[in-house]
């Protein structure tokens, strides 16, 4: 008989955390190893029991009103200090954005962050609160495996529900106002020289690793359209497709002619500068979607490439951003580079909606996934490259 999940097994979860925003649905998913004896305590007593004698192959929902599974909104938390006590050599803090603790003084050596509100005479206020407070969270657990431990103690402990909410809510504007990236020159690049001649040489790897790329071919199977005639964008010589999805046209637009040429999967495609020239060359209407992967953080007009993709996308069609923790230093933006990890979805969610092109706008995240053991950085990193996504659907009729 297949194993159980009891207070002496491992197991091996796959963790789903769904919110709305008001704007936009979220997705933040975890792989987890559990050690249950070591990690009971550091679970809610009603999911204790919901896991019990549960085997491979169940999943387990959940709903949490808003502060139960975080602790909930406190106005005690939001404080107004002056703008003298943000640490010395920082711009001033911006309306929205989020800021390690330490930059203030008095909070020395504390990591979490806080979220920086309104500016006013002299004076910001800062919100200490979790960003998931004000929000209901579903929690779906997979079961993926159980196995009977060999010893009653020992292993390792982690608090999984934690790390699965450690930096899901900063991506949501606050109280639904903008939130401002666009400040202190956000655009600006360590090399401003031309991007073709940056990229003339061909560059034939992968910029993440084998679990990321899978898990990005299989959100891009679950959204994009069976048939569908899809634009690869800031393409290379990998689309990141998977092979099963069946595309009647995927096009190309990239900087490198040696890298497109290579790649299996396009059946045309075009060497284009967006960064010089923004427009696509491409007619309205001709696409039901558009692809960018790990791409968004290079573009100095994000704005004006939003309306365009919008232009050439159908009705309907849907525009997918994927994103990870990696780039390439001379020609990242440098509000990428500034703003905390879990803060660049909210950023590319901003892209969407300043363009005003877009509708059903939704965001994912993959975390904790082991990173294969042949990939060159495992050991000394255990942990797949996460990835992030964000997509918006063309609206039918642009209000």
């Amino acid at each position: 008989m297949a194993e159980s999940i009891d207070a002496k097994s491992l197991a091996v979860l796959h963790a789903s955390l769904r919110w709305q925003s008001g704007y936009a649905e979220h997705k933040e998913t975890l792989y987890i190893p559990l050690n249950v004896w070591r990690e009971l305590e550091l679970m809610p007593p009603a999911l204790v029991q919901a896991l019990a004698g549960q085997r491979a192959g169940a999943v387990v929902q959940m709903s949490f009103p808003a502060g139960s599974l975080v602790p909930g909104f406190r106005e005690s938390e939001v404080k107004s200090l002056p703008l003298t006590s943000f640490a010395q050599g920082h711009q001033r803090p911006r309306e929205g954005r989020f800021y390690p603790r330490h930059l203030l003084w008095g909070y020395f050596q504390i990591p979490l962050p806080f979220r920086s509100l309104a500016v006013n005479n002299g004076r910001f206020a800062a919100d200490f609160n979790h960003p998931l407070a004000p929000y209901p969270l579903k929690l779906e657990l997979t079961v993926v495996e159980v196995q009977r431990k060999r010893a009653d103690t020992g292993g390792v402990c982690h608090d999984w529900l934690q790390i699965l909410c450690d930096g899901p809510g900063m991506q949501a504007r606050w109280s639904q106002r903008p939130t401002d990236f666009f400040a202190d020159h956000p655009f600006a690049r360590a090399d401003e020289g031309d991007d073709g001649e940056f990229y003339a040489k061909p560059r034939l790897v992968n910029h993440i690793d084998d679990q990321a790329e899978a898990i990005i071919r299989s959100l891009y199977e679950r959204l994009l359209p069976p048939g569908g005639r899809v634009l690869d964008l800031m393409s290379s010589w990998n689309s990141h497709l998977p092979e099963s999805l069946p595309l009647a046209q995927v096009s190309g637009l990239g900087l490198n002619r040696e890298e497109l040429n290579r790649n299996p999967r396009l059946t045309d495609y075009v060497v284009h500068d967006l960064n010089r020239e923004p427009v696509l060359p491409f007619a309205e209407n001709s696409f039901e979607a558009v692809i960018c992967t790990v791409s968004v953080e290079y573009l100095v007009r994000p704005l004006a490439v939003f309306a365009e993709v919008a232009r050439i996308l159908k009705p309907g069609g849907l525009f997918i951003q994927t994103f990870s923790h990696r780039w390439f230093p001379p020609k990242v933006i440098r509000i990428w580079t500034e703003i905390m990890e879990w803060e660049r979805p909210g950023l590319v969610l901003e892209y969407f909606l300043r363009s005003g092109f877009y509708e059903h706008l939704g965001t994912f995240s993959a975390r904790g996934w082991p990173r294969p053991s042949w990939d060159r950085y495992y050991p000394l990193v255990p942990y797949a490259d996460p990835v992030y996504a964000v997509w918006g659907q063309k609206k039918q009729n642009k209000s």
